[in-house]
């Protein structure tokens, strides 16, 4: 048949083998066993999950009466102010449905003029100002619309705040004393200024050192293949870093202060 397989045929197989029992080692069995079940024993409440094993069952005599299991401390109590009760003047009865009210008597406010003289004094309340945006007659409150010019009706419209004043006060007093204190510097001969004519002078030099190292730093080779090449390469750089330096510091600042020291 298609599909079973059969063991491979050997002569071995023909020889009768002898069976090998697997024994088992005995069960382990805890030396503290039977003491353990009598304290189980000991300790186990009677009647403790089932219930008690015997019911007594009522006589037919004592059936469940009504009103046996409710709580008596909410009985009522006896009313000890029974006399103060019977000297209470009573209520009047109710009318029928044939009895007349009584005409001509009147009460000590008489509400309806009263209502039509506060009507009549009371201020009219003033339409609450809207503004239509569809057309549908969609409404919505004008004042929040940002359509009243109310910031234009303030007292301090088109005037400087107050802090902004302040601050302008506190930084022309600080400019004030920076200057006093420099001109107190200048006379004590601290410092000097530079005159405009100086300062020109001193800015077309270094332009004019800059413009000699760039001229030397052009005709270098382009190849930088020995070490004395590299070490000039790197010089002019960093000459013509630090005047490029000097030339916009001076051109930033036109008020110059040199110390005599």
């Amino acid at each position: 048949m298609a599909g079973t397989t059969y063991p491979s045929e050997s002569i071995y197989n023909l020889i009768p083998r002898e069976e090998v029992k697997i024994i088992k080692p005995p069960r382990y069995m805890s030396k503290f066993r039977e003491q353990m079940k009598l304290e189980k024993q000991e300790n186990k409440a009677p009647n403790k999950t089932m219930g008690p094993a015997k019911v007594e069952v009522p006589s037919p005599e004592k059936y469940l009466q009504k009103h046996s299991k409710e709580d008596r401390s909410l009985e009522k109590k006896p009313n000890t102010d029974h006399f103060e009760e019977m000297m209470k003047p009573r209520k009047p009865r109710v009318p029928s449905k044939s009895d007349k009210p009584l005409m001509g008597i009147q009460t000590k406010k008489d509400f309806v003029k009263t209502n039509a003289f506060e009507n009549i004094m009371a201020v009219p309340k003033k339409p609450q100002p809207t503004y239509v945006d569809t057309k549908k007659g969609d409404k919505f409150p004008l004042e929040t619309s940002g359509l009243v010019p109310k910031y234009l009706k303030k007292k301090d419209y088109g005037q400087t705040p107050e802090y902004l004043l302040q601050r302008q006060e506190e930084v022309k007093r600080a400019q004030e004393e920076y200057n006093d204190y420099v001109q107190e510097c200048m006379k004590q001969g601290a410092m000097q200024q530079l005159s405009d004519e100086e300062r020109k002078h001193i800015l077309e030099g270094l332009k004019k050192n800059w413009e000699e190292l760039h001229h030397q730093y052009q005709g270098l080779s382009v190849v930088t293949d020995t070490t004395p090449k590299k070490y000039r390469k790197e010089r002019l750089e960093l000459e013509m870093k630090q005047l490029e330096k000097d030339i916009d510091l001076i051109e930033r600042y036109k008020t110059i202060y040199i110390s005599n020291n």
